[in-house]
Parts: C-alpha cells; structure tokens; sequence
C-alpha cells in the first residue's frame, strides 16, 4: 500500500524555498485526494536566523544550516532543492543517490553536463523528479497547447516567445550570485530563457537549429553586504564586474519546419514579468500573457485574410483550473502554478504517468542553452543535439 505520509525537506530558503514550501502546505485544500501527503520536516539553509523564521512559520521541527544533514536523514522521502544555480549539480545527485525523490528549480545547474549529471543519478537510483518550468502548468497554456495539437490554427508557421522583467533593471542592484558565472552560470538564459526553451518545446517540439545573440547592458554592480534574497538593492558599496548576460534573442528553426524568434532579458526598464507568445498557423493565431493567465486570444477559422481575434476565458476543464476556482475567468496566480507542480512531482512518485516537467526536460532547455552560447561564440547556426554547428 502506498504511504499515506512523507516527510520532506527543503534546500535553500530564499523566495524560492518558501514558494515551495507554501505550495505543500496547500496541496491538501486543493488535492485533497493526493498520495503521499507531504510532511515539511526539515529546512536547511547557511542563513539559520532565515531558516528558523521559516520553520516557525511553516510548523518545520528541525533547521539546518548544512544540506548534506537533510540528504542524511533516513525519514526524509523527498526534498526541494531551491538553492543557487552552482549548487545544483551536487545536491541534486546526492539527493537522489540517497533514494530521495527530487523537485530541483531551474536550470539545474550551469550547464547541459550538470542537469544530465542530476537525470543520470535520477535514473539510476529510480527515483521521481520535478524540475520548476511552472509557466507550462497555467490552463491557458495547456489549452492552447490542445487547440494547436487538434489543428486549430492550422499548421504553425512561425511565432514568438518572449520573457522581459525589471528585476535587474537598477544599476544598484546587489551583485548576488546570480551575476556570476561560476554560481550564476548564464545569467538570463538560465534565469528566463530556460522558462522560454521548455515552453517552445512544450507547444511546439524540437528546435532542429538555431543562431542566437546576447548582450551584457549593466556591466557592473555594488556588492552586497550580507546575504541577498529576490533582487535586492545595495547602492553605495564596493562594485564589481557582472559576468553574464543581461539579454538574450534567438532565432529557432523548429523540427517541424515552422520558425520562432525567442527573446529574454531581465533589464527590461517597465516590463515586469512580461511573459507570453504569439503562435501563428496557416489558418489562424494564438496568442497568451502571463499577466492575464487565464485568457487564451485566439483567430481561427476559413477567413485568412482579415480574420477576427477573440478573448477565451480558460475555466473548468482546462488544465487543473477547476482545483482552484468555480468558474471562468477568475484569476489564479504564480503560486497555484507551483501547487499545481507539487501536486505533479508527489504524484509522480505512485503512478509515474502524472508526473509533469522532469529532470529529462531540464536537459533538453539545458542543451538549448548551451547550443545559444556556441552560436553566440562561434556566430553561426547551432543544433542542440549535442551542441553541433551546421550550415546556415
């Protein structure tokens, strides 16, 4: 019989760990027939004094400042690894070569070598893994990703994917890991672009090849006086170089012929949280914005030529809407999408069959990724299929 119960732990408590930790504490109100029922037992984070004001908050016994104690814990059945992008590599292996079933964020790790690293040891040793691409999990999303599947819009021609936020727009903004490439790694391909590559691939399906261009626009910031969470401000200190990428467009020749410009920046001054596409077909358009999650606009039908636009309001029956609310057009928000993956990667873990993003489609996104740096250095047409140059 499958375990009624399972206690986890967390890894990292920055805004990220309590995003997590909040989607367990709600996945009993809006799936309640969910097996196991996650237990949070354990946060470990070096900032203690942040991590005790968790467990207190959240009811969590025990706090660690070292993550190697939660990976020791025989009682702990699955963790959350939301610590910074450097670490991913080793505590994700160590996590599942412990038996531990693992919800990591992206982009696991620096590179496409870390999240195979993390899939391989996964595969391995059995266990079920989660990967944070929640924006897939939105009804919107998944609906036009049925209408399309149906041939709604005809074949894809051609569409655009965009992921602009203001999170590193100030020039006073700390210094933190993240803008570093031995812990931040690639800066916004990995922080934005890995959301973009998962969602390409999730509407659309392979990238056959693609030409990419990146920029570093604020090249140096004030470094922080003590430990950083979200994107904090640190104006006055001490600055240093930033050593990656600010802004990212991309070029992508889809498997199936169609073509897509994919385009990210985290510098963007007055775009916050600006996600969403624009997917164009031979007989009709689908267009979605983050910012109004639960509208789909969608033109479709036999004009072509001067065909019309409506708004959908997405409602019971798309997605996992109805776990959240009665009726179309009322709002959900970012933290329903990661209840949403919760409730996915506990699943996952008796009936593999519904488990959502995994660790196999972070190293798809992480090839995408790598392929955008060797086209950046090589300026020239990439394969993400192990990163080959072909022709233009």
């Amino acid at each position: 019989m499958a375990a009624e119960t399972m206690p986890v732990g967390i890894i990292g408590f920055g805004w990220m760990g309590r995003a997590h930790a909040q989607a367990y504490a709600r996945l009993r109100h809006h799936f309640p027939e969910l097996r196991p029922v996650p237990k949070l037992s354990v946060i470990a984070d070096e900032v203690t004094d942040r991590a005790a004001a968790a467990a207190a908050q959240f009811d969590v016994p025990a706090v660690v400042a070292d993550w190697q104690e939660v990976v020791d814990d025989p009682t702990i059945g699955a963790v959350s690894v939301t610590a910074p992008n450097f670490l991913h590599r080793d505590i994700g292996c160590a996590v599942v070569a412990a038996g531990k079933h693992l919800w990591i964020e992206k982009p696991v790790g620096l590179s496409a070598d870390d999240a195979r690293a993390v899939a391989d040891a996964a595969h391995a040793a059995g266990v079920r893994t989660a990967v944070g691409f929640n924006y897939r999990n939105a009804p919107a999303v998944e609906a036009a990703r049925e209408l399309i599947a149906a041939g709604e819009i005809g074949e894809v021609t051609h569409s655009r994917f965009r992921l602009f936020s203001d999170y590193a727009a100030h020039p006073d903004g700390a210094l933190s890991w993240r803008f570093q490439r031995d812990r931040g790694g690639n800066g916004v391909l990995g922080d934005l672009a890995s959301h973009g590559a998962d969602l390409v691939w999730f509407l659309l399906g392979d990238i056959d090849s693609l030409v990419a261009d990146t920029a570093t626009f604020i090249t140096e910031r004030p470094k922080p006086t003590g430990a950083t969470a979200g994107h904090q401000l640190a104006s006055g200190g001490e600055r240093g170089p930033v050593e990656n990428e600010d802004y990212l467009s991309a070029q992508l020749r889809m498997a199936s012929g169609a073509r897509c410009v994919l385009e990210a920046s985290r510098v963007s001054v007055g775009a916050q949280n600006s996600y969403g596409f624009e997917i164009h077909g031979t007989k009709g358009v689908v267009r979605w914005d983050y910012r109004r999650m639960g509208e789909l606009e969608l033109g479709a039908g036999e004009a072509y030529q001067d065909q019309s636009v409506s708004t959908i309001y997405v409602g019971p029956g798309h997605g996992e809407y109805d776990r959240f609310q009665p009726g179309s057009a009322n709002a959900m928000g970012y933290d329903d999408l990661k209840v949403i993956e919760a409730a996915r990667f506990l699943a996952s873990i008796n009936d593999p069959a519904l488990a959502g993003a995994t660790i196999d489609d972070a190293v798809r996104s992480a090839e995408v990724l790598d392929a955008m740096t060797t086209s950046v250095r090589e300026g020239t047409w990439v394969s993400p299929v192990g990163v080959s140059t072909v022709s233009a």
